[in-house]
């Protein structure tokens, strides 16, 4: 490749980028459907002739945009959760979720889990995409919690899977009514619900 050719990517790899951007913002705003490409190529400064460049149709986009919050979000839980071998750890990570919740006062849900409400009965590949990307978050808690066995946090009797499993479910309810109520006292809820079944097996009863 040449140095024009390295240019012309470089430019394409950009201009892709900034599509992918612009309906990443919007679908946050509007949700998926509601998005359209005219918005999306005005807010990106493209064409649609650059668009379809990029992109075969609109659903090539969706799964772009998946694709961009799945790796933002697993990037960021797993810079915290990779630390986590304790319950007060994992009481960081959960006041994390909800200062971060507090700050937009409840709205835009999940990233995910706003998309695998309104895609995953409409859009097969996506709804794929989606849970694969809630099962690694899922995979990042059982990985945490499993230490927490090993070191002896964690009675015998734990099963880390049913546990991570069970905080992600109220993780995303904890939003879903979060964004309804414009209020993170939804959230507060639900996260201390979770913890109360992760310290039903604590081994010290000072961590219960």
């Amino acid at each position: 490749m040449n140095d024009l050719d390295r240019r012309l990517t470089a430019r394409g790899a950009a201009t892709r980028a900034r599509i992918v951007s612009a309906a990443d913002e919007l679908m946050s705003l509007k949700g998926a459907a509601a998005t359209t490409l005219d918005e999306v190529t005005a807010a990106s400064g493209t064409s649609k002739s650059q668009f379809y460049r990029h992109f075969g149709d609109k659903s090539a986009l969706v799964q772009a945009v998946i694709a961009l919050r799945g790796e933002r979000v697993l990037e960021r839980e797993e810079q915290y959760l990779r630390r986590v071998d304790s319950l007060n750890g994992l009481d960081r990570w959960c006041r994390a979720i909800l200062q971060r919740v507090t700050a937009r006062r409840g709205t835009r849900g999940c990233e995910l889990g706003s998309l695998s409400t309104e895609l995953s009965d409409q859009d097969e590949s996506a709804r794929i995409d989606l849970e694969a990307h809630l099962t690694s978050w899922i995979s990042l808690l059982t990985a945490a919690l499993e230490r927490m066995k090993s070191n002896g946090t964690l009675s015998e009797d734990a099963d880390p899977q049913t546990l991570a499993t069970g905080i992600m479910a109220a993780l995303q309810g904890g939003y879903v009514l979060a964004q309804a109520a414009r209020d993170p006292g939804p959230m507060q809820i639900a996260l201390d619900l979770a913890m109360g079944s992760v310290r039903a097996h604590a081994k010290s009863a000072d961590d219960k």
